[in-house]
C-alpha cells in the first residue's frame, strides 16, 4: 500500500496502516518465538526457573551485600521452601506456548518499535522524522534494561517474598506453574513498559496533555505510589525496598527532566 500524507489519508487509511502494523508485529513476534523454540529448555531451566533456586545471582549478591554492610547472614537466603506443579493437563503446552510467545515479543520489540514509528511518523515535524534510530534505540534500551530488572530484582523478591511469608507452620506453599509463571510475565512486562516512561512523557508533552509543573506538583504522590509498590514485592527489609525503589524514582525523575527540555522547546517554536 503506497504511503499517504496525513493530510490525504483518510479514517479507514490509517486502520488499514494499523492493521498492517500488527499484522506485521504479529509476525514478527512468531517468527523469534519460533527461534526460541530451539533453546526452550536453557529458557525454562536456567532463566525462567532460576529465580526459584537459591543459587541464582540475585540471592547471591544480597548476600554478599548483607555482609559487607555488617547485617551477617540476615538477608542471605538459603532455602527457598516450596515446590511448582502443574495441576492441568494441558498446562504445561499452554504455558511454553505463552512463554516462547513472550521470549519472542521481548526480542522483537526493536522491530515492533520502528513500525510504531512509521506509523506515528507522518504526524510529526521533519526533523523529528530524522530521529528514528534514536527514537528505536533509546526506547529498546529502555525496556531491556527495565525486563533485566524486573528478571534480577523484582521476581527474586516476588519469589524470596511468598516463599517466605507463612500464615502457619500447618500450610505448606505448592504454588501452580500458572501461578509462578504468571507472576514472571507480569513483572517482565510491567518493569519493561514502566522503564518507557520517559518516552511516553516526551509524547504527552509534545502533545501538550502534560507539563513539567504536572510531573512536579504530584511528584509526592508518585513517590508514595513508588514505595507501595516496592514494599508489596519486596521482603519487608530497608534494603531490599530501597533496591526497588531507587531505580523507579530515578525514571520519574528523568521523565520530569525530559518534560522540561521538550516544553521549553516547544515555547520557544511558539514565540
Amino acid at each position: 500500500m503506497a504511503k499517504k500524507n496525513l493530510g490525504e489519508m483518510s479514517f479507514l487509511d490509517h486502520l488499514e496502516e494499523l492493521r498492517w502494523l500488527l499484522v506485521r508485529s504479529t509476525i514478527a513476534i512468531c517468527i523469534m518465538a519460533f527461534v526460541t523454540y530451539f533453546v526452550s529448555d536453557y529458557l525454562f531451566d536456567q532463566i525462567i526457573l532460576g529465580p526459584t533456586r537459591p543459587s541464582f545471582f540475585t540471592y547471591v549478591w544480597f548476600c554478599d551485600l548483607s555482609h559487607q554492610l555488617g547485617f551477617a547472614d540476615s538477608i542471605c537466603i538459603t532455602e527457598l521452601n516450596f515446590i511448582i506443579q502443574n495441576t492441568e493437563m494441558e498446562g504445561q503446552v499452554n504455558i511454553f506456548v505463552w512463554m516462547c510467545l513472550l521470549a519472542g515479543f521481548i526480542l522483537s520489540f526493536p522491530y515492533i518499535l520502528w513500525e510504531l514509528w512509521k506509523f506515528i511518523s507522518p504526524a510529526l515535524y521533519e526533523k523529528e522524522r530524522k530521529n528514528a534510530k534514536v527514537f528505536i534505540f533509546t526506547s529498546s534500551l529502555l525496556f531491556f534494561l527495565g525486563v533485566i530488572f524486573g528478571y534480577y530484582v523484582v521476581i527474586p523478591m516476588s519469589v524470596n517474598f511468598v516463599a517466605t511469608f507463612s500464615i502457619s507452620e500447618m500450610v505448606v506453599n505448592q504454588f501452580t506453574l500458572d501461578s509462578y509463571m504468571g507472576m514472571v510475565k507480569t513483572s517482565i512486562l510491567a518493569s519493561g513498559l514502566f522503564f518507557e516512561l520517559p518516552i511516553i512523557i516526551y509524547f504527552l508533552t509534545k502533545l501538550g496533555l502534560v507539563t513539567p509543573e504536572f510531573l512536579r506538583k504530584y511528584w509526592k504522590y508518585a513517590v508514595v505510589i513508588i514505595l507501595i509498590i516496592a514494599a508489596i514485592v519486596t521482603p519487608p527489609d530497608v534494603v531490599s525496598q530501597t533496591i526497588v525503589a531507587i531505580p523507579m524514582l530515578i525514571i520519574y525523575e528523568v521523565s520530569i527532566f525530559i518534560s522540561k527540555i521538550v516544553y521549553k522547546n516547544k515555547l520557544k517554536e511558539n514565540v
